[in-house]
């Protein structure tokens, strides 16, 4: 790998950082101002750690970088379309009850599993808020994006 991109293991940890704080921030702005997360919203922050825990791993593990990197690279894929669906669809919608998103989270249980960081508390149309002047859905698309991209250069990097 060049200077410029670093060591994939540092790509990765990278990763699993940015997507910890992702949802750190989620956490912050629903407890400290407000800002309530709908099905949509908690179904990123999984993805968000999932993407974080197979990141992480394939840091720690170099055998299975590649194949854990090429996870990381769909999960990105998955929060992406979660982000696009959540602010072009979701958050014109009054309720997000039984959508998708919804079905999942409670078949996983973890709305009653961890009911602080999982469970609903907004309709997707109160959830849209924007935050700098940029909806939180793009926020996380933009994340999503770049974790997504660092995960395709740990892919392509050569062993080292």
């Amino acid at each position: 790998m060049s200077r410029v991109t670093g060591s994939p293991r540092l790509l990765l940890v990278g990763v699993a950082v940015a997507c910890v704080a992702a949802v750190g921030g989620a956490l912050v702005g629903q407890y400290r101002f407000d800002m309530l997360p709908c099905p949509w919203c908690t179904l990123q922050r999984l993805i968000f750690l999932v993407l974080a825990a197979v990141a992480l791993l394939a840091a720690l593990v170099p055998p299975l970088r590649r194949p854990l990197a090429g996870l990381g690279v769909l999960l990105a894929a998955c929060g992406i379309g979660t982000s696009l669906w959540l602010h072009f669809v979701a958050s014109s919608s009054a309720s997000c009850a039984l959508t998708l998103a919804d079905r999942i989270m409670q078949a996983l249980g973890l709305y009653d599993a961890a009911p602080d960081i999982f469970a609903p508390l907004a309709s997707c149309a109160d959830a849209a808020v924007d935050l700098l002047g940029i909806p939180f859905a793009m926020w996380s698309l933009a994340l999503f994006a770049l974790c997504g991209a660092a995960c395709v250069l740990a892919l392509r990097a050569r062993r080292n």
